[in-house]
């Protein structure tokens, strides 16, 4: 009953359905996060936490929000690539 438990909640936890449709404001960059970095955080506090302890790593404010960007859409297709549909 524990696996059947654990299974169905990393199932919700890895489908494109359960991420946030939205940009966080904070993002911690640097170390080995890549150019994009870990912008997850909805407060510098947050952001701060999370880079402490880390080795050359800093907060700072997700660049889609400071310039005002929206985030990429996602499109499906048909089986073919005929018809590409935007989701919101």
């Amino acid at each position: 009953m524990r696996l059947a438990l654990f299974v169905v909640f990393m199932l919700a936890g890895l489908s494109t359905d359960a991420k946030a449709g939205r940009d966080y404001p904070w993002c911690l960059f640097g170390g080995q996060l890549g150019y994009s970095g870990e912008c997850m955080y909805e407060t510098r506090e947050q952001c701060l936490a999370s880079a402490s302890g880390r080795w050359n790593t800093y907060c700072d404010i997700n660049p889609r929000v400071r310039y005002g960007q929206q985030a990429p859409r996602r499109t499906t297709c048909d089986s073919q690539g005929r018809r590409c549909t935007t989701k919101p």
